[in-house]
């Protein structure tokens, strides 16, 4: 079984790519419900999280686990890797194939703020984007709106303005999103940035990246229908909700 886990539903972005990459696979997939969004929490809190988590996942029968939230991956992931015998894959930040690929050379992140001062983005902008202009925005109140399965209300959209215009406005023509939440308002933000701009949405490469360590401990099924348990630390309505729509 594969594990997968986030604060909320935003993982759900990323078990779709999964499960269409590896249909056959079972899968278990926690959502933190009780304690989201992971964004504005302390990083030994969501360590805390994290470890309890995985334990519950481990014991269920994962072979591999997902962590499918870039918050949880920024805080935990080192210590998941170096405390259990199994292994994790977190969210990369898409720093890289937006700034290889920008053509006006400014960028724009999207994020949560625990990922946006977290060890792993921070190095990878140094690393990548040196040559392109970043510009950051936490994205507040993005992943309560998801959560509650507001994907396009006046006042949404009103916010993904308020963070997108001004990217727009310094020439970003990739906007990279930093949050697996955020998958959910692609198509409203697509609108709001217009034609000419990519949207870099990570859960794919992340689900090839799952696919590839899984193949090394064993064959992969790629056909067949596996199925998915829901867990939650909270309500599972939300979760079904959404899955459904996938």
């Amino acid at each position: 079984m594969i594990g997968v886990y986030d604060s909320g539903v935003g993982g759900l972005s990323v078990w779709k790519e999964l499960r269409a990459l590896m249909p056959g696979e079972d899968f278990t997939y926690f959502s933190d419900s009780a304690f989201c969004p992971y964004g504005p929490k302390d990083p030994s809190f969501i360590i805390e999280r994290a470890d309890e988590i995985a334990r519950t996942l481990i014991a269920r029968g994962a072979e591999i686990i997902v962590v499918a939230c870039n918050t949880a991956t920024a805080a935990a992931i080192s210590h998941l890797r170096a405390s259990f015998d199994i292994p994790f894959i977190g969210m990369e930040p898409a720093i890289k194939p937006a700034a290889l690929h920008s053509e006006s050379g400014v960028v724009g992140v999207l994020a949560t703020a625990g990922t946006l001062k977290g060890r792993l983005y921070l190095n990878t902008l140094a690393r990548v984007a040196a040559d392109v202009t970043v510009i950051e925005q936490v994205g507040t109140g993005l992943v309560e709106a998801v959560e509650s399965g507001d994907f396009d209300s006046p006042q949404v959209v009103a916010l993904l303005h308020k963070y997108i215009d001004p990217m727009i406005e310094a020439g970003a023509d990739h906007i990279v999103l930093g949050c697996t939440h955020y998958p959910f308002l692609s198509k409203a933000i697509a609108r709001i940035a217009g034609e000419g701009v990519t949207i870099v949405n990570p859960a794919p490469a992340v689900a090839r990246h799952a696919c590839d360590v899984l193949s090394r401990l064993r064959p992969v099924r790629l056909s067949g229908s596996g199925t998915t348990t829901f867990l939650s630390s909270g309500s599972t309505a939300p979760l079904h909700r959404l899955a459904s729509c996938l």
